[in-house]
């Protein structure tokens, strides 16, 4: 793999862990959508040299075929979950007019208690 298509591959990938981490669905898509680009650049670029298809001629080197159609099935399923995560963000788009994703109530309940810990306990400095 050259340094070229690592860095290609570091880049993509970064950026979209990065989108990954925001709050709102559309760019959750997104980042989705750049790490899987990044993983089917990293499968083919270490995949090995480049021959020629192996249907053609008997003699030379010929190009692995196994990398090529896991990176074609995987760019598949990728457009299938985009459309999918795509078509579920604008129903929520249309039901509560933003795309944020919300917490989880589990995820406020302790967020809450845990800020109730946190306050009693810093009381409990201040008292004593």
């Amino acid at each position: 793999m050259s340094l070229t298509l690592a860095l290609l591959v570091g880049v993509l990938f970064g950026v979209g862990v990065y989108l990954m981490l925001h709050r709102t669905i559309t760019r959750i898509v997104l980042g989705i959508g750049l790490v899987g680009n990044a993983v089917n650049l990293a499968i083919l670029a270490a995949s090995g040299r480049i021959g020629t298809a192996p249907i053609i001629g008997t003699d030379g080197p010929f190009a692995d075929p196994i990398p090529q159609a896991l990176v074609l099935t995987a760019i598949v399923i990728g457009f299938a979950l985009q459309a999918f995560l795509l078509a579920l963000a604008w129903r929520n788009w249309t039901l509560d007019g933003n795309d944020e994703v919300e917490d989880d109530l589990d995820d406020r309940r302790l967020d809450s208690t845990s800020a109730d810990a946190t306050a009693s306990s810093s009381a409990e400095e201040v008292i004593s």
